[in-house]
């Protein structure tokens, strides 16, 4: 009885860890596009770079939008659903590891390979580090003062997660993370190397300057991706509080 009690007690905590906090509800309620009617409450005003897709069949269009102080975010237009979906990208270390072995697609490295080798390992895993896929071959987000390997927030789910700007894509796909970041998103999709998250409602959202760069204090040599999301979600929760709804 008191182990279940107490089994009971660890899941309403782990429930509760990653809880949509009430400014970031209002940004992402704020800030969906208008896909109905003629009210344009959600529009970009702050374009830093568009035209891009959802690497699906190319026909919505999606931008990166500067409207939040100190922070960029990706936003579809009215014809691309309020935000973006979710692939599943398994570049870096063991591409093929894990539910990573139906991923035709994988590479062998990630955009910050060189920078992440400083902290002891060669480079990130897509089935052990959350990361985001952040920027294109035409839009660099470290001219508008990102920074590699900075936490970044994603709303899925009803939920926020963390993750680490770990690649880049080199072509006008976006909507993309690691397998680790999208099965914790949404754990009962099967998610897999080859199927990811179709709906337009994932809010990736990264923040700008070096104080969004947990360095040495993330566990980059951890085992699981539970351990590395722990060591970067005290700062993610820092960086959400600080923005203004």
């Amino acid at each position: 009885m008191h182990i279940l009690a107490a089994t009971t007690l660890l899941s309403a905590s782990l429930a509760a860890a990653y809880d949509l906090p009430d400014n970031l509800k209002t940004i992402y309620d704020n800030h969906k596009a208008c896909i109905h009617g003629s009210d344009m409450s959600g529009k970009c005003s702050n374009t830093l770079a568009g035209g891009f897709s959802d690497g699906i069949d190319g026909a919505h269009t999606f931008s990166y939008c500067g409207d939040i102080d100190g922070a960029i975010y990706l936003h579809g237009s009215a014809n691309g659903g309020e935000y973006d979906n979710m692939d599943v990208d398994c570049d870096g270390l063991n591409d093929k590891g894990g539910d990573c072995g139906t991923d035709e697609t994988g590479q062998g490295e990630t955009a910050f390979k060189d920078q992440v080798s400083q902290y002891g390992i060669e480079d990130l895993d897509a089935n052990v580090h959350p990361y985001v896929v952040f920027g294109n071959t035409n839009f660099d987000p470290q001219q508008y003062g990102m920074e590699p390997l900075s936490v970044m927030a994603v709303v899925c789910n009803n939920q926020v997660l963390y993750g680490i700007w770990g690649d880049t894509n080199g072509e006008d796909s976006t909507g993309e993370a690691s397998i680790s970041l999208a099965q914790m998103c949404f754990p009962d999709d099967n998610i897999n190397g080859n199927n990811g998250h179709g709906e337009e409602d994932v809010l990736y959202l990264g923040f700008t300057g070096k104080g969004a760069v947990p360095g040495s204090d993330a566990k980059w040599q951890a085992g699981d991706r539970d351990a590395f999301e722990d060591s970067i979600k005290k700062l993610g929760d820092k960086l959400v509080a600080g923005l203004s709804a």
